[in-house]
C-alpha cells in the first residue's frame, strides 16, 4: 500500500469512526451546564461532610461534551438530591481557589498538583483533603457510568463514615 493510499484509508477511517464519538451526545453540545466553583476546597469539604457526604470535585474542560454529559445526567440531579457536588475547569489559573492546605491556588494548579488532567475525572474528598475512592477517569462505557459513580460515592460516604 503507498503512503497516499495509507493516508486516504487512515483519513476515511478516521471520519468513518472518530464522527460518531464526536456527534454522539448531540444534546450536550450546545451550551454548557454549570456546577457551582468552589472558592475554598476546606470549607466545601466540611460542608459536605457535616451532611454525611464527600465533596466531589468533577475536573471538567470547557466546550467538553462528555464533561458536559457527566455535569448534566449525573452530577446536577444528585447535586438536586443533596450532593455535594462541585466543578473545577482545568484551563482556570486566574480565579483563586484556597487548597486543602489553606494555601491560595487555582484550579489549573490543584488539579496538576493531584495528576488529575485528564476530562472529565470525578475526584471524591473527605473534610482533610484526602481521596475516599478511586478516581473516576473518562467516560468509556456511558451505559455503565451512573453505576461507576454509585459504586464510587458508596465507598466515599463509607470512608467518611468510618473516619467519623
Amino acid at each position: 500500500m503507498t503512503s497516499v493510499n495509507r493516508r486516504r484509508f487512515t483519513a476515511a477511517l478516521a471520519c468513518g469512526l472518530a464522527a460518531p464519538a464526536f456527534t454522539w451526545p448531540t444534546q450536550v453540545q450546545a451550551k454548557d451546564s454549570a456546577l457551582p466553583v468552589p472558592t475554598s476546597l476546606p470549607q466545601a469539604a466540611s460542608a459536605a461532610a457535616a451532611r454525611g457526604e464527600p465533596l466531589v470535585l468533577l475536573v471538567s474542560l470547557p466546550g467538553c461534551p462528555f464533561c458536559e454529559l457527566v455535569r448534566r445526567s449525573y452530577l446536577l440531579p444528585m447535586r438536586a438530591e443533596g450532593l455535594a457536588a462541585w466543578q473545577l475547569d482545568i484551563t482556570n489559573s486566574n480565579t483563586p481557589l484556597v487548597a486543602f492546605d489553606g494555601k491560595t491556588s487555582s484550579a489549573a494548579l490543584q488539579i496538576s498538583a493531584w495528576k488529575a488532567t485528564f476530562t472529565p475525572t470525578v475526584l471524591f474528598f473527605g473534610p482533610q483533603g484526602q481521596e475516599l475512592a478511586e478516581r473516576l477517569v473518562g467516560i468509556a462505557v456511558p451505559d455503565f457510568y451512573g453505576v461507576y459513580l454509585d459504586e464510587r460515592l458508596a465507598t466515599a460516604r463509607k470512608a467518611l463514615a468510618a473516619r467519623r
